[in-house]
């Protein structure tokens, strides 16, 4: 579904992503993890086309996105800070992304919006609600528009765990349904039950992309963090 193809991306003197090339398919869950500036964010760009590569280039469903910006009505993104107009409420965000997005209300997924309440709190304004509140407009949004592709961005962060626990229960529901789910997170324990595959960068290049079944095989662990810490350590 989609395919990096040896992409390459400089700011400045900074090799963001060096000679990338993987490939996600649909139905799985995949972690996109590894340390601060190892080119998590430049690749997520990249495949949003908010990055444009230097070198290289990505697919999606076949097409060079670079010729067809039309394929971003199939992604949701989810942010790691959702930053919308302080002064609108949430309801009028909501109305504005259907607007934006060419939707009225039929085929729209809304179930997170009332798994987390947020019917209750349409007329609240952006400027007034917590961090947690903004990420559960930015899932909610994510998964709105039933895309094919949901990105999400440290996407537990700021959440309570009833809420958190809402949320992986929604990914694994869409990722059984064949869609594909690309994730990045700090906190590698929240990952655990969810994905089903794991690409590790470093210094802009990719180390490993692995199941996560065969990542357990080879290292003895059962837990992601330990997992890695083996590949690693072992590296």
């Amino acid at each position: 579904m989609i395919i990096a193809s040896n992409v390459s991306k400089k700011f400045g003197k900074l090799k963001a992503l060096d000679d990338v090339s993987v490939t996600c398919i649909k139905g799985e869950c995949i972690a996109l993890i590894g340390p601060n500036g190892c080119g998590k964010t430049t690749l997520i760009k990249s495949i949003l086309g908010m990055v444009v590569c230097d070198s290289g280039f990505i697919t999606f469903n076949g097409n060079n996105i670079r010729h067809d910006w039309k394929y971003r009505a199939q992604i949701g993104y989810m942010p790691q800070i959702g930053r919308y107009p302080e002064n609108m409420t949430i309801g009028q965000v909501l109305d504005m992304m259907k607007d934006i997005r060419g939707y009225k209300n039929e085929n729209l997924d809304e179930e997170l919006i009332s798994q987390f309440g947020l019917r209750d709190i349409l007329k609240k304004r952006m400027s007034t609600l917590s961090g947690g509140t903004r990420q559960k407009v930015s899932a909610a949004l994510a998964f709105l528009f039933d895309p094919d592709v949901l990105i999400m961005d440290e996407p537990t962060a700021g959440l309570d765990p009833v809420s958190s626990e809402i949320l992986k229960e929604k990914i694994l529901t869409e990722k059984n349904t064949g869609k594909l789910v690309l994730i990045t997170s700090h906190i590698l324990s929240e990952l655990d039950d969810l994905i089903s595959q794991v690409i590790y960068m470093q210094d802009g290049r990719i180390c490993f992309h692995k199941s996560i079944t065969s990542l357990q095989q080879e290292t003895g662990e059962a837990k992601l963090s330990k997992a890695i810490a083996h590949v690693m350590l072992k590296g």
